[in-house]
C-alpha cells in the first residue's frame, strides 16, 4: 500500500510538472505595457524612479525597523513605491488614495505581507503541505490566501519559500517544503499558480514572491544568516531548481537572501541574480532584498557603510530595498557620481512597474473589502489539508482509531490545548478564536463514546522546569 501511495505521487508530482509553462510570462513580454512604462519613465524625476525601489514596513514589524513614521509625505511625493505589514481593505485603501490622488504621475502603491500558510484561514505549515504529495491541494490553498489577501488589499505575498533545507537544526526549516528539490519543486509552482491565479490581474489574484534566493537553507550548522558553501553542482542540480520552477510558471518577484554563498553575499551577487535569474531564464519581474539584507552587508565584510551597500547590491542585481533604508538616501546620489547607470535605475523601475501593470493596480487600485470571517468551504478545505498532511510512522497494535468506550484517556503536552500555537510561525491575520484545539476536540469525541479524558500539561515550552512531571505522571 505504500508503495502504491509513492507511485501514485510521484505520478501526481509528474504531471504537476509536465502542466507547468516553459515559456516566458504573457505578463512580462507585452509591449503595450512596455510601450505605457516608457512614457511613465520619461516624466519622472530621479527621486520619483528611486521611490519606486523602496519599501517600508508599516504596521506589525517582522524585524528591526528604520523608525520612520513620514509615510504619507513620501507616499504623496512620489518617494515611496511599496509598503508591507499595513493591512485592511479601510487601511490600505487610505494609503493607496494618497499615492493615485496626491502624488504626481499617481502611481500607486504595491502592498505585500509574509503569508506563508493563509491569510485569514491557516492551513498547514509550508513544511506539513509538502507531506501532502499534492500540488493541486498546495494550489488551492495558496488560491484561498490569495483571495482573503486582495480583499485586504494585500497584493503581494513573500511566499514560496523553496529554500531546499537538509539539516533539522534550521529553524526556518518549517516555511519551505523540506530536502528533495523534485517535490519542492512541483509544490514552489503550485504556490505560484494558486496565489496569482490564470491571469496577474485578476481581482482575486496576488504577485508570488520566491525566497530565498539562493543557498539560504544550506546555513551551515543550521544556523540562521550562517554562510553556506555549495558546489556549483550542487547548486544547479539541488538548490536552484525550485526557483526556476517558480520563473517558469510566471513568479512576479524574487526576494534574495541574507548569508553568504560561497564567500559572497546572497544579496550582492551578479552570478546568480543577475546571469542566472535575469539572463538564463529570462526573468521579467524584480528583485527585492530581505528585511535589511542590504545592510547586512556592512555585517558580511564588503561595504563599509550603507552608501557603498546600495551600489554593490543595485549593481549585482537587487531593484528594490526592504527596511535597509540604502536606496533612499543613496541610490540618486550614486547615480549623480556615476557609480550608477541612469538606465540601470530605469530598468529596475521599469521591472517594478510591470508587475503593478500586470496586478491591474492603476486600473483598480483600491481593495474591496468583504467578510472577514473564515468561509465554510474554506475550512474545509484547511481540514482537509491537515489530515492529508498527517504522517503516522507506525500504529502498533492498531491502537488508532481511538475506541474509547468506557476507558480513561490521558492526553499530556502543553500544545494539546494552546491555541494560539496550533496557527503555527507567520500565521498572518490567523485568529486563535477559530482554532479548536486537541484538548477540545479528543474530549468532545472521548466523551460521545462513553469514555473519560483528563489533561495534565506537563510543562511549558521552552523552559527548564519539571514542576508538572508529577501531574503528568
Amino acid at each position: 500500500m505504500r508503495s502504491l501511495r509513492i507511485v501514485f505521487c510521484c505520478i501526481l508530482l509528474a504531471a504537476s510538472i509536465a502542466a507547468q509553462s516553459a515559456g516566458p510570462t504573457a505578463w512580462g513580454n507585452d509591449p503595450q505595457v512596455e510601450a505605457r512604462i516608457d512614457t511613465l519613465l520619461k516624466q519622472m524625476t530621479l527621486d520619483e524612479k528611486v521611490g519606486q525601489l523602496i519599501t517600508y514596513s508599516q504596521g506589525a514589524a517582522t524585524g528591526p525597523g528604520t523608525g520612520r513614521s513620514d509615510y504619507k509625505e513620501m507616499v504623496a511625493q512620489g518617494r515611496l513605491g511599496s509598503i508591507f505589514n499595513l493591512t485592511g481593505a479601510a487601511e490600505t485603501n487610505a494609503m493607496q488614495k494618497i499615492a493615485v490622488e496626491k502624488s504626481r504621475l499617481h502611481i500607486p502603491l504595491l502592498f505585500g505581507l509574509d503569508i506563508i500558510h493563509g491569510f485569514r484561514t491557516e492551513f498547514p505549515v509550508p513544511l506539513a503541505m509538502s507531506a501532502t504529495w499534492d500540488p493541486a491541494l498546495v494550489e488551492q490553498a495558496a488560491h484561498v490566501a490569495a483571495k482573503e489577501a486582495s480583499h485586504a488589499g494585500v497584493r503581494w505575498t513573500y511566499s514560496p519559500m523553496v529554500d531546499i533545507a537538509r539539516d533539522a537544526r534550521w529553524g526556518r526549516i518549517v516555511e519551505g517544503s523540506g530536502e528533495d528539490p523534485y517535490l519542492g519543486s512541483a509544490l514552489a509552482a503550485a504556490y505560484v499558480r494558486g496565489y496569482q491565479g490564470t491571469t496577474l490581474g485578476g481581482p482575486e489574484s496576488i504577485a508570488s514572491c520566491s525566497k530565498h534566493f539562493v543557498g539560504y537553507g544550506a546555513a551551515e550548522g543550521g544556523r540562521d544568516y550562517n554562510t553556506a558553501e555549495i558546489s556549483l553542482r550542487t547548486l544547479r542540480q539541488v538548490y536552484l531548481p525550485p526557483f526556476q520552477a517558480t520563473a517558469e510558471a510566471g513568479g512576479a518577484t524574487f526576494m534574495s537572501a541574507f548569508e553568504t554563498l560561497n564567500t559572497v553575499p546572497a544579496s550582492a551577487n551578479s552570478s546568480t541574480l543577475t546571469q542566472v535569474l535575469r539572463k538564463e531564464w529570462g526573468f521579467k519581474g524584480f528583485v527585492v532584498s530581505d528585511w535589511n539584507s542590504i545592510g547586512e552587508l556592512i555585517e558580511q565584510g564588503v561595504a563599509a557603510n550603507h552608501k557603498v551597500a546600495a551600489a554593490k547590491a543595485f549593481l549585482a542585481g537587487v531593484d528594490m530595498d526592504m527596511e535597509s533604508n540604502a536606496y533612499g538616501p543613496h541610490l540618486a546620489e550614486l547615480v549623480k557620481s556615476g557609480v550608477v547607470q541612469e538606465s540601470m535605475v530605469d530598468e529596475s523601475v521599469r521591472r517594478v512597474l510591470r508587475v503593478k501593470i500586470a496586478l491591474g493596480l492603476f486600473e483598480h487600485p483600491f481593495a474591496e473589502a468583504k467578510s472577514d470571517g473564515i468561509a465554510s468551504e474554506d475550512a474545509a478545505l484547511a481540514r482537509k489539508a491537515a489530515e492529508e498532511s498527517f504522517v503516522l510512522l507506525k500504529n502498533e497494535g492498531g491502537v488508532l482509531p481511538l475506541k474509547p468506550a468506557g476507558k480513561t484517556v490521558a492526553l499530556i503536552g502543553p500544545l494539546a490545548d494552546d491555541a494560539r500555537q496550533m496557527l503555527g510561525s507567520w500565521s498572518a491575520k490567523g485568529d486563535a478564536k477559530d482554532v479548536i484545539t486537541l484538548r477540545s476536540a479528543l474530549t468532545r469525541q472521548v466523551e460521545a463514546a462513553s469514555g473519560h479524558l483528563i489533561y495534565a500539561r506537563g510543562t511549558d515550552i521552552l523552559t527548564m522546569s519539571d514542576k508538572g512531571f508529577s501531574d503528568a505522571v
